[in-house]
């Protein structure tokens, strides 16, 4: 692992912060370059402003640094995205489209693209979709990634380029704050249950959605890409899954520790891209192929997510 060079585009976000953190602490922190269109706040290792649409800046930062690796984790996503569509359809595929051009012309030896559940629209089955289930999305988000996991596969079968994508649920995790998705609501219900407030959501209580805790999330994210390539028959996206639970399900998670927490509901337009999505996830592909298996459930990561939280906020009762 060593001798690999890697940049992360996005790394400010929220998976791109902690998937940071794991790559450093597997290949060392000099052989990680952590960049965002954004200064990071406290910067760990090696990092750079980089805005990856812009090819030739992104060109020069892998010549230089002799990247041999690439995780591109930079996105518009689905509730941001229907703000203002046009925008985020451009960000999206202008910077995965660099990075592919890149890749290929700098001789990258891996790439790693996310995808999400948002691929999947209403005509998909809601119960365990399948990973071959059909992909008409509704948001310009979904449309995206569709399209670039066909840009993935396209380029590993005409030029041999080793890209690997998974597509992430909803992700959880207490170490950064979500960038707008529709599914953020799972992580701000634990921000508001440890802060003693109470918590308004914008899906209805009984929305069923795939979820996955962020150290789920990172270590699939890490066993893909140190998967041997004859393992991996998927070059779109792999189905990953989790957990299924509803707003309801998690407050009553949160109440077994923060009893007096309260919250109410209130849908709005994020309610529409829920009901266009799978309610669970058939990640057989990635169980079979390379070993996938998750290890959170709702009230393992809930001890989790408010041991963590509490210790932030000062709540030393859930600390």
């Amino acid at each position: 692992m060593s001798s690999d060079n890697i940049l992360v585009i996005g790394a400010n976000g929220q998976i791109g912060a902690v998937l940071t953190e794991a790559l450093r602490e597997a290949y060392g922190a000099d052989r990680v370059l952590a960049t965002d269109i954004r200064a990071a706040e406290a910067p760990a290792g090696p990092f750079e402003i980089l805005d990856a649409c812009n090819g030739a800046a992104l060109d020069e930062v892998v010549r230089r640094w002799r990247i041999t690796q690439i995780y591109h984790l930079a996105a518009i996503l689905s509730a941001r995205g229907e703000e203002n569509p046009m925008w985020a359809w451009d960000v999206n595929m202008t910077s995965w489209l660099n990075v592919l051009k890149v890749s290929r012309e700098r001789s990258i030896t891996k790439v790693y693209y996310p995808s999400s559940i948002a691929v999947f629209g209403p005509d998909a089955p809601k119960e365990n979709t399948p990973q071959d289930a059909a992909l008409v999305p509704t948001t310009v988000y979904g449309i995206s990634k569709v399209a670039g996991e066909n840009w993935a596969n396209y380029y590993y079968h005409k030029y041999g380029l080793d890209v690997r994508s998974l597509r992430y649920p909803g992700i959880i995790g207490y170490q950064s704050e979500p960038g707008g998705g529709t599914t953020d609501y799972a992580v701000h219900i634990y921000h508001y249950a440890v802060q003693g407030k109470p918590y308004e959501c914008f899906l209805q209580a009984d929305t069923a959605l795939p979820m996955l805790y962020m150290p789920d999330a990172i270590r699939a994210t890490l066993e893909l890409m140190n998967a041997p390539a004859e393992k991996i028959s998927v070059r779109t996206s792999y189905n990953l899954a989790g957990m299924t639970f509803t707003p309801a399900q998690v407050a009553a998670s949160i109440q077994k520790y923060l009893p007096e927490f309260q919250v109410s509901y209130r849908p709005d337009y994020r309610q529409n891209i829920a009901n266009s999505w799978p309610k669970s996830i058939d990640d057989s592909c990635a169980r079979r192929d390379w070993g996938w298996k998750h290890q959170y459930d709702l009230d393992d990561m809930t001890r989790d997510m408010l041991q963590h939280l509490g210790e932030r906020y000062g709540r030393k009762e859930i600390s």
